[in-house]
C-alpha cells in the first residue's frame, strides 16, 4: 500500500481528478490518502466523496483528512501539493493592481507581477513542507503541481527533497498539434523541451516523417491561425510550437499586450485566449458560486477513465515497474546545455521501479533558449527573493520581465511593487518589518544646465557631439 498525502486537497476539482485517477490504476487500489488544508471546509467534501467512490467500486482504499500538515506527510511515500496560499484575495491583487499600474494580465500565474507575487507566497510554504519531509517522510517524492512552476520547483531544488514538477502543457498542446496536422496524437513522435510554460516541440514526427511542413502550411490558413494568434506568431518568427495557449504566452513576451493596438491585434480570443484578468475572474466566479455548495454531493461514483495529468502515472510506475515516459521539470543540471544548470528546466524523462531519470537533450536552437532565457532571468530574482526576503530583487524581477519592462518605467515598477508588497504583507512572512527603498522624483527646472565633470584624457581628444553637429 502507498500513502499519498495532497497538500492543498481543498483544491477540490483537481484533488478529485489526482485520486480517482490513482484509484482507476491497476495496482494502485489500495492507496491511503491523507487529505490536507488549514481548514476542513472543503476536504470534508473531498473525503465523503473518496469515501462513497471506494464503498461503490469495492476498493481497499482509505482516506483520511486533518489540518496538520506533518501528520499528513509523516510515512508518506508520495506527496502532492496543489495549494495555493492567500486563494482568489491573493489572486486579486497579483491582477489587479498591475493592471492600476498598466500591466494587463490574462492568467498571472507564471510571470510578471503576478508570478512574481505568488511565488512569495508559495515558496515559503513549500520550504517548510520540505523540511517536515526531510525529517518525517524523507524518501517521499513530492508531484509538484503548485503554480508558478519553475519558481516553486527552482527554489524546492534548494532542498534535499525528491520532487518533480508536472503540468499538462505538454499534452494540451500534443492536442492541438494532432488536431492541425491530422494525425492522432499518440501516432506522433515528439521531443519537447524548454521551461514550464514555454517549452518547444523541437521534432514532431509521424512514421519518421516530418509533420512540421504540414503544421506551418495550416497555420497560415486563417481557420487555424485565428484560433492562437499569439503563438502562431511566435511559431512563425521563432520556428517551433511552444507549448503555451495565447493567454498565457502573451505575458511571457514582450509583443502583445503593451498597448491596446497589440492587444486588438493578437489577444481578442474568448476562453483565456487573452481577455484581461480571464482567470482570476473565471476563478472568483468558481469560488463564489460554490461558496455554500457542496459541488461533489451529486458526483457519480464510478471510476472514469483516466485523466491526462501525470500524476497517477508516475505514482504507478514507481510502485509497479512498469515504465512511463513523460515531461517533467526539475533542476536542468545539464539536462539542456544551453540553459543554466541551476534553474528549473522541463524536459524528457522516464520513471520506473528505480526512480526519475532525465534524459539529455543538449542545445537548443539559440533563438528559443534566448527567449527561454528572459523568463528564467525573472524566476531567478523571484526566488532570491522568496529565500533571502530581500525585496529589492521584487524590483529587480518585474523590471526584467518582458511584458511589465515593455509598459512601464523603473520608477513605475517600484511604486507597483511597493503597493504590492504592503497589500500582501500578511501572506509574506519573509519581508515582515522590510520595505523598497524609496526613490525621489526629482524635478529639474528648464534652465538647469548640466554639471562640469571631469573628462578622462583618453576621450579629451574627441570632439562633443554638440561640436559635431554644428
Amino acid at each position: 500500500m502507498a500513502k499519498v498525502a495532497i497538500i492543498g486537497a481543498g483544491s477540490i476539482v483537481f484533488c478529485k481528478t489526482l485520486m480517482l485517477d490513482i484509484m482507476a490504476t491497476e495496482g494502485l487500489e489500495d492507496t491511503e490518502f491523507a487529505l490536507m488544508a488549514p481548514s476542513t471546509t472543503r476536504t470534508s467534501q473531498v473525503e465523503a466523496f473518496a469515501r462513497r467512490v471506494i464503498q461503490a467500486n469495492g476498493l481497499p482504499a482509505t482516506v483520511w483528512k486533518t489540518t496538520d500538515r506533518r501528520e499528513a506527510v509523516k510515512d508518506a511515500d508520495y506527496v502532492i501539493t496543489t495549494f495555493q496560499v492567500a486563494g482568489v484575495k491573493g489572486f486579486e491583487y497579483d491582477y489587479q493592481i498591475p493592471l492600476k499600474h498598466g500591466v494587463d494580465q490574462c492568467i498571472g500565474d507564471t510571470l510578471g507581477p503576478g508570478g512574481v507575487f505568488r511565488a512569495q507566497r508559495q515558496i515559503p510554504v513549500m520550504l517548510d513542507l520540505a523540511r517536515d519531509m526531510e525529517e518525517v517522510c524523507p524518501d517521499a517524492l513530492i508531484l509538484q503541481y503548485v503554480n508558478p512552476m519553475a519558481m516553486v520547483c527552482w527554489a524546492l531544488g534548494t532542498t534535499n527533497v525528491r520532487f518533480v514538477g508536472l503540468c499538462h502543457g505538454v499534452q494540451t498542446t500534443l492536442d492541438l498539434i494532432s488536431g492541425y496536422v491530422g494525425v492522432p496524437k499518440e501516432k506522433i513522435d515528439y521531443l519537447c523541451a524548454g521551461i514550464n510554460h514555454m517549452g518547444w516541440f523541437l521534432k514532431l514526427e509521424h512514421n519518421g516523417q516530418d509533420l512540421y511542413p504540414t503544421l506551418r502550411e495550416n497555420f497560415e490558413k486563417p481557420e487555424y491561425y485565428v484560433n492562437e494568434k499569439v503563438r502562431g506568431e511566435v511559431f512563425r518568427h521563432f520556428g517551433y510550437i511552444m507549448t503555451e495557449s495565447t493567454g498565457h504566452l502573451a505575458e511571457y513576451v514582450p509583443w502583445f499586450r503593451k498597448n491596446q493596438k497589440a492587444l486588438d491585434l493578437y489577444c481578442d480570443e474568448p476562453a483565456f485566449g487573452g481577455e484581461s484578468g480571464a482567470y482570476y475572474n473565471w476563478c472568483k466566479y468558481v469560488a463564489n458560486k460554490y461558496a455554500e455548495r457542496d459541488i461533489l454531493a451529486d458526483e457519480p461514483s464510478e471510476l472514469p477513465s483516466r485523466s491526462v495529468e501525470y500524476g497517477s502515472y508516475v505514482i504507478e510506475a514507481m510502485q509497479t515497474g512498469r515504465t512511463f515516459q513523460l515531461n517533467g521539470n526539475v533542476i536542468n543540471g545539464g539536462m539542456i546545455t544551453n540553459l543554466p544548470p541551476d534553474c528549473c528546466a522541463e524536459g524528457p524523462m522516464y520513471v520506473d521501479r528505480t526512480g526519475l531519470h532525465k534524459t539529455i537533450v543538449g542545445d537548443l536552437p539559440p533563438q528559443c533558449a534566448a527567449m527561454n532565457l528572459t523568463n528564467v532571468n525573472v524566476q531567478r530574482l523571484a526566488v532570491e527573493a522568496a529565500i533571502t526576503g530581500d525585496p529589492e530583487h521584487l524590483v529587480h524581477a518585474c523590471a526584467l520581465d518582458p511584458l511589465t519592462g515593455a509598459v512601464l518605467t523603473l520608477k513605475e515598477i517600484r511604486d507597483m511593487c511597493s503597493e504590492m508588497l504592503e497589500v500582501q504583507s500578511r501572506w509574506l512572512p519573509q519581508f515582515e518589518g522590510k520595505a523598497l527603498r524609496p526613490t525621489p522624483t526629482i524635478s529639474i527646472p528648464k534652465d538647469v544646465k548640466p554639471a562640469e565633470v571631469p573628462i578622462d584624457p583618453a576621450l579629451a581628444i574627441l570632439p562633443r557631439f554638440g561640436e559635431l553637429a554644428a
